[in-house]
């Protein structure tokens, strides 16, 4: 099949295809005697792979590595273990930093509530405070330590 069919089989687009085939994540496939890519069932399966990774948001280097382990089933050991462990973390951690932005937007806008009939709007004000390097409700300076 062209790098197109491909591309619409599994979801990625023909650039993200050949980006992979360049970093060596997806083997080049052969040519045809009029010089198209030919794809086979090996890389539609590989690429499917390397798609649903990247659904879950690993990181290239990560998916790399289990591809290695996918083509030496033999090698893995826990590595694989210690790959979605460091992935969940960073998917936590991310977690964690979007429940700070939720409070910290819902803190924002508990500053202004309804219209602004005099002009005065509670969420611009602390926005503005923002960027004079005051404190605002949603990033208060924190308190000094040790003094």
């Amino acid at each position: 099949m062209r790098i197109k069919a491909l591309g619409d089989a599994t979801g990625v687009d023909v650039e993200t295809i050949r980006y992979y085939e360049k970093t060596g994540l997806l083997q080049a496939p052969a040519r045809s005697h009029n010089g198209y890519r030919d794809y086979g069932a090996a890389h539609l399966e590989r690429l499917s792979f390397i798609r649903h990774c990247r659904a879950l948001d690993m990181p290239l280097s990560d998916i790399r590595r289990l591809l290695d382990f996918v083509d030496d089933p033999q090698r893995h050991g826990d590595d694989v273990d210690r790959l979605v462990e460091a992935q969940l973390a960073r998917v936590q951690a991310r977690l964690d930093s979007m429940h700070a932005l939720e409070r910290q937007l819902v803190e924002l806008r508990s500053r202004c509530q309804g219209r602004h009939a005099d002009g005065a709007c509670g969420i611009l004000d602390e926005l503005v405070a923002a960027a004079h390097g005051e404190a605002c409700a949603c990033h208060p300076v924190p308190a000094k330590q040790g003094v």
